[in-house]
């Protein structure tokens, strides 16, 4: 077996181990994660989905049970309302580093809005039930997590209720 370090499986184990440092360093620059550890940043890099879409491809749509959160590494993703006579309304238009979807992490319920790619985008996926697992087996991990999310759904909700207030 050919071990030097040109040899493909020199190639694999190198590739594969700078393919998790560059996952670890995004998810460190979220909000979600940026108390974790590198060890912890680590582990949730294991779990990630990593997808690409195509413009105008959706990653989700309005209705939909939730069941994964999102992190925009390249490209952006629109966030989108339909209204009761089809309208399309634009929330918002996210860019790389931004994530969506965060509520999927607490249970099921349908999705809010759709989301669609605005060009071309790589998007990492954090499926709730490998998210559960690694929460039960390093509580610490789930705990940091849920305590950010926590912060990040409360100010978005103060956000929203000074928007409302202004109107």
């Amino acid at each position: 077996m050919d071990i030097s370090r040109n040899s493909p499986l020199w190639a694999f184990i190198f590739n594969k181990s700078r393919k998790r440092r560059d996952k670890t360093t995004i998810l460190g620059s979220i909000p979600l994660f940026e108390k974790l550890s590198r060890w912890e940043l680590r582990a949730i890099a294991d779990i990630v989905h990593q997808r690409v879409y195509a413009e105008g491809e959706f990653v989700f749509r309005k209705g939909q049970p939730g069941a994964a959160m999102f992190v925009i590494t390249t490209g952006e993703v629109k966030i989108i309302d339909h209204d009761r006579e089809n309208r399309d309304t634009v929330i918002a238009t996210l860019g790389a580093n931004a994530f969506f979807g965060e509520l999927a992490l607490l249970d099921d319920s349908p999705r809010s809005a759709s989301a669609m790619a605005a060009a071309g985008t790589e998007i990492y996926a954090f499926f709730r039930t490998d998210l559960d697992r690694l929460f039960a087996a390093t509580p610490q991990i789930g705990l940091e997590v849920y305590r950010a999310l926590a912060g990040i759904i409360g100010t978005r909700l103060k956000v929203t209720n000074e928007h409302l207030s202004h109107k």
